[in-house]
């Protein structure tokens, strides 16, 4: 099967889409890739391990009919609190009525007179004074009594409380394995669906990535981890900040339960740091939550949307996501080519192309030393129409695309993980390799495969970068300018 439209691939900022009952048929998905989509979420907070398979399956099937290579992020529960269930759901509240939290209540018998939670280190995290936020902040309680795991509480603001609804400590501090049960038996189905990537939800140091590095390697799974930075012990100073993105193969700016732990008037400034330390540090960042909210249920965004989709490419944050937009929103093609355009339109402004990062930094690493050198030869020699890497392990495009440009980069490989992987990098477009050829009869057909993802005139050069071993990961060497016949 042929794709039946043209797949928009000029976005260099590149767009998540959450797969959920509005997106996960392989008809739905193939319009979302053909509407500029690169990667796609499975919220393991929903569904079955069934379901998932099944969304997986539609995904791939779905990128190979329509010839492009995306990748699969599986987005980790984590020890999210929440309180019990209420009878009738919900019910009223009063600005200053007392309302009381205790683990000891019975889960599902939740009301006026006090609701259930589990979380073992809340009531010890608890003192008069600090604040609880409830259901995204709607709702808000001062502490006024801890006694055992009972906790006395006064309504601050909300007019209803809602079952399940998550719950939070404002300023941060809850001390929760970052990683629970679940999270474990759900990196085991990823490890067997061979997902490009993992989010560890609620991360609270360094520690905790690197113990999920662990349980992933324990499993098998070779996925790439993604700290979701949503704590405030995690954005409390730029060394802890620095330190999360060390620990991880990329970060998620997730700008709901930041914005509950540190207040939302902070949220900004702190995506911007965020974005610009993994610039510096070498990884991948996503911006989350909320980008085009209001189009779960209208055909067109507000101008404040616009204007924060916009933000982030201004950032240079590697990928923006949409959560129930797609997943459960009723246009999601719309929104995915919404963003697509807002993409388009901010990147032809040239703050986007220009860039001075790095330029008085030494490097460390050969390959490193090799990418840079094609970015800023491309970027200063015209002629030159696109950058072309052919890559084991992905690093080298990485590195690329930290480097502001206008050009496209072109990640040549023979290993799908690695053609999925680089789907996420901001400006990276994926050109399969054959493995099986010389050296040199890969150079002259570089351009040829090349010519499947970009558009190349007669006359136009091409810079290309590669090692002088085959099939050796961090062995690229060599830089080579070539002119398109």
């Amino acid at each position: 099967m042929t794709h039946p439209t043209a797949i928009n691939r000029n976005n260099r900022t590149k767009i998540v889409a959450t797969v959920g009952p509005a997106s996960n048929s392989v008809e739905m998905l193939e319009k979302l890739i053909a509407a500029g989509c690169s990667v796609f979420r499975i919220n393991f907070s929903h569904g079955s391990h069934q379901a998932h398979a099944k969304s997986i399956e539609a995904i791939r099937k779905a990128a190979k009919n329509v010839n492009q290579w995306v990748a699969i992020l599986g987005d980790l529960q984590g020890p999210k609190i929440r309180i019990g269930s209420i009878v009738g759901e919900s019910f009223a509240l009063e600005p200053g009525q007392e309302l009381l939290l205790d683990s000891e209540i019975d889960d599902e018998m939740g009301s006026i007179d006090g609701v259930s939670y589990r979380c073992a280190t809340l009531a010890e995290s608890c003192e008069p004074g600090r604040i609880l936020l409830l259901d995204d902040g709607r709702v808000q309680l001062e502490v006024t009594a801890v006694n055992g795991n009972a906790i006395t509480t006064r309504v601050l603001a909300g007019k209803r409380l809602a079952s399940r609804k998550g719950l939070n400590l404002k300023g941060g501090g809850l001390a929760e394995e970052a990683l629970t049960e679940k999270d474990e038996a759900d990196i085991e189905f990823a490890s067997m669906q061979d997902i490009d990537y993992i989010c560890v939800s609620f991360p609270a140091t360094a520690e905790d990535m690197l113990d999920a590095r662990k349980k992933l390697d324990k499993a098998g799974c070779k996925a790439k981890l993604i700290a979701k930075i949503e704590r405030a012990e995690v954005v409390a100073s730029q060394q802890a900040i620095d330190g999360m993105i060390k620990s991880s193969d990329g970060v998620m700016v997730a700008r709901g339960d930041l914005a509950v732990e540190v207040g939302f008037e902070s949220v900004t400034s702190l995506q911007k740091q965020i974005v610009q330390r993994s610039r510096v540090l070498n990884k991948p960042v996503i911006v989350a939550t909320q980008m085009m909210e209001s189009m779960i249920d209208s055909p067109v965004p507000t101008r404040a949307e616009v204007s924060d989709v916009a933000n982030a490419v201004f950032d240079y944050a590697d990928a923006v996501m949409l959560s129930a937009e797609t997943a459960v929103g009723k246009f999601p093609c719309e929104v995915v080519q919404t963003v697509y355009d807002v993409i388009i339109a901010t990147e032809k402004n040239e703050v986007t192309q220009i860039s001075g990062h790095r330029v008085r930094l030494d490097f460390e690493y050969v390959d490193e030393s090799i990418a840079m050198a094609s970015m800023y030869l491309a970027n200063h020699f015209k002629s030159i129409k696109a950058i072309i890497c052919l890559t084991e392990s992905g690093s080298t495009p990485l590195w690329m695309s930290r480097i502001k440009t206008h050009l496209p980069l072109v990640a040549m490989s023979a290993k799908k993980s690695t053609l999925n992987c680089v789907a996420l990098y901001k400006g990276v477009l994926s050109a399969r390799l054959p493995y099986d050829e010389e050296r040199n009869a890969m150079l002259e057909d570089a351009i040829e495969i090349v010519r499947q993802v970009v558009s190349l005139n007669s006359g136009d050069h091409v810079a290309i970068t590669f090692g002088d071993v085959v099939g050796v990961d961090g062995n690229t060497n060599t830089l080579k300018i070539l002119r398109v016949d």
